[in-house]
């Protein structure tokens, strides 16, 4: 297995960083574009733990006397058409879009992972069978695929976290298989069938630690799909439903109606979902570089 030493690594690299505050440092220095998408997800992720805290107002109660309320000293971010402040909204809906990208991204993934790696190390028939499944699932675009498996469902968060986890199933099992192939046949894999360790534990205890790299970064990469997805689920009436928060529901109440208006109501719910997206694109192409040895200079 191969482990990576970040200590080795800086101080090879000439950073001489001592402690995790150094690492963090140099890390930080060496990937800026990376920091800074960390910074966005755990300003993300602060603000969904702790909505209770940041905002007074309710981000459900209703005002008919600050209907369409301009941005100001009472609401940073102005108020919607039913008078609900919309900073309460997005930091509320923050917690709506966590939820469903890591749900979806977990599930996916632990689906992607097991029909994987049993189909790159059994290999056969199995393998032959499972990749036809996979081709049929990729025939799809993501948005086309949740939007059926969406409608079927019907609206509910769950509904939602299972219609996007099951588009993201076939990119995480093709990854998984491709490493498993190339991993099935190395000595280290020979040494444990030849002690007599049973399959099931070959691949498990040793072929799937050695995928760990890639799928972290593919994970990363998901979570911003299904950010976006959700947010276009959301959008169309098929995503999550009121009463939740939503940031693409936001938009699919207020785009076509109040844009001119109101352009509050649309330009912040789209800076959120633009700043979640970009910040893991961000940190999912800084852990690509910083975990596949083949992407460091």
């Amino acid at each position: 297995m191969a482990i990576l030493d970040f200590d080795a690594e800086l101080t090879r690299a000439g950073a001489h960083a001592h402690g995790r505050i150094g690492r963090l440092r140099y890390l930080a220095r060496r990937y800026p574009l990376g920091a800074a998408g960390a910074i966005i997800m755990v300003v993300f992720v602060f603000a969904a733990a702790f909505a209770d805290l940041l905002t007074a107002y309710d981000p459900l109660s209703t005002n008919a006397a600050e209907s369409l309320c301009a941005p100001g000293r009472a609401h940073w971010l102005g108020c919607d058409n039913f008078g609900r402040d919309m900073l309460a909204r997005i930091i509320f809906g923050a917690r709506i879009s966590l939820a469903v990208g890591i749900g979806s991204t977990l599930i996916g993934s632990g689906l992607g992972i097991i029909i994987g790696l049993a189909s790159g190390y059994l290999g056969g028939w199995i393998d032959l069978t499972v990749q036809r499944i996979m081709d049929i699932f990729q025939a799809l675009p993501l948005l086309v695929l949740a939007l059926v498996m969406a409608a079927a469902l019907g609206p509910s968060l769950e509904n939602t976290i299972i219609a996007i986890a099951i588009p993201l199933v076939p990119y995480v099992a093709r990854v998984i298989r491709s490493n498993t192939l190339a991993l099935r046949e190395l000595p280290f894999v020979e040494a444990a069938k030849a002690i007599g360790m049973r399959e099931v534990r070959i691949a498990g205890r040793h072929v799937l630690p050695n995928t760990i790299a890639p799928l972290i970064v593919l994970a990363t990469a998901q979570l911003g799909s299904a950010i976006l997805t959700e947010a276009s689920l959301s959008f169309l009436g098929l995503g999550v439903p009121e009463p939740f928060p939503s940031w693409g529901r936001m938009l699919s109440q207020s785009a076509a109606e109040y844009v001119r208006t109101a352009p509050w109501l649309v330009i912040f719910p789209g800076i959120a979902i633009s700043l979640a997206v970009f910040g893991t694109n961000l940190l999912g192409d800084a852990l690509r570089d910083l975990l596949d040895p083949r992407q460091r200079s």
